[in-house]
């Protein structure tokens, strides 16, 4: 049974992509391999990793990657999945292989000029977003690893 590899990008990797890695590897059970990078490698958000510590999964020691090293690399993806803004999706390379290309816009509140407790929340808000879109993926693709 061959895994489905999914690379989630955003900007900097220091939110979105980050939790959707997490949650995938986790929620997927061994049936997916996840990645994330964004299009240049930022620095872990200490929001994101408070708010996946409060769901039981630790990101803490995750490091940060471009997604341009990865493709220089030559790794191959089934699906690439953009987390940020149609206009930076466009910026994601065309990876070679069998690679199916999608955008699930979510914002990245670390951004915004908002007090850290909003953005707690709201950060909070995309990490469970975040699993729902995940758990939906899963059942749709999980029939084409058992199929």
């Amino acid at each position: 049974m061959e895994k489905i590899k999914v690379l989630f990008v955003d900007e900097d990797n220091g939110l979105r992509s980050q939790m959707a890695e997490a949650w995938l590897n986790y929620l997927g059970q061994g049936d997916f391999i996840a990645s994330s990078a964004g299009f240049e490698a930022g620095q872990l958000s200490p929001l994101a990793v408070v708010v996946m510590r409060e769901v039981g999964l630790d990101i803490s020691g995750q490091p940060t990657k471009s997604v341009f090293d990865l493709y220089t690399r030559g790794e191959l993806f089934t699906y690439v999945i953009t987390l940020c803004d149609p206009a930076s999706a466009e910026r994601c390379p065309i990876f070679p292989g069998v690679t199916r290309m999608t955008n699930w816009p979510f914002p990245d509140p670390t951004k915004e000029n908002l007090p850290e407790p909003e953005k707690l929340d709201r950060v909070r808000e995309i990490r469970d977003r975040l699993r729902e879109r995940i758990e939906r993926f899963i059942q749709t693709n999980r029939q084409e690893i058992q199929g």
